[in-house]
């Protein structure tokens, strides 16, 4: 897994304004929580923090994170808990990190990724249908795989991957249902042909019309 490095600053200005202040001047402000103890206020670039989730593991990256502040330098490793968003320009206006331990197991959702061309669709004229696009495991930090590579190569029509047959490397582990299907090889789409409407005579009338007429005629002949 890529090594990520953010330098950050200790916070000292805390509130809405102070906030707003640190984003017009391309910062963005920031709190590390470890279980049981307070969290820690900091500050880092939005550029910096841009390039630190732009990785192949993209939020799942494990951030050693440079604390520059208080007339010293911690390090602390770090993953990004949960980031708040603008509703309006969708830019990252604050990141929660979470310090882990590199002995210690977490739980992640890591993307799912399909490889190949299953023979159902190239023969068959079949479709490949995704149920599930990422899968909560629990292993190490340095076991955390970028993607769940599934490869669909020899799926024909009716053919299914369930969690079961999903084989991870390592000491990882899937959380997920056994049961549950990944991605399944359906029958292709059959449009139903239109009924082509036979046009009446021109002329014709409705037969319920015909009856009337005919049932006038034999009263007036009464």
């Amino acid at each position: 897994m890529e090594k990520v490095i953010l330098k950050v600053a200790l916070r000292e200005d805390f509130g809405k304004s102070a906030c707003k202040h640190l984003r017009k001047e391309g910062l963005i402000p920031g709190v590390i929580y470890k279980e049981g103890k307070q969290g820690i206020s900091v500050q880092f670039g939005s550029r910096d923090l841009w390039h630190a989730l732009h990785t192949e593991a993209g939020e799942n990256a494990i951030i050693t994170m440079d604390i520059a502040g208080g007339g010293k330098s911690l390090k602390k490793t770090v993953m990004v808990k949960e980031s708040q968003l603008d509703p309006i320009s969708d830019n990252i206006i604050h990141v929660d990190f979470q310090e882990i331990s590199l002995k210690e197991k977490l739980k992640v959702k890591v993307p799912i990724a399909v490889k190949g061309e299953a023979a159902g669709v190239k023969e068959e004229n079949g479709v490949l249908a995704q149920a599930v696009w990422d899968l909560e495991i629990e292993c190490l930090p340095t076991e955390i795989p970028e993607h769940i590579y599934i490869q669909v190569d020899e799926l024909r029509i009716g053919d299914t991957i369930h969690v079961r047959d999903i084989e991870l490397p390592g000491d990882v582990g899937i959380l997920a249902d056994p049961e549950q299907v990944v991605v399944s090889l359906n029958p292709p789409h059959v449009e139903e042909e239109a009924v082509e409407e036979v046009p009446a005579e021109e002329g014709a009338e409705p037969e319920i019309i015909k009856k009337g007429k005919k049932e006038e005629e034999e009263g007036a002949e009464g």
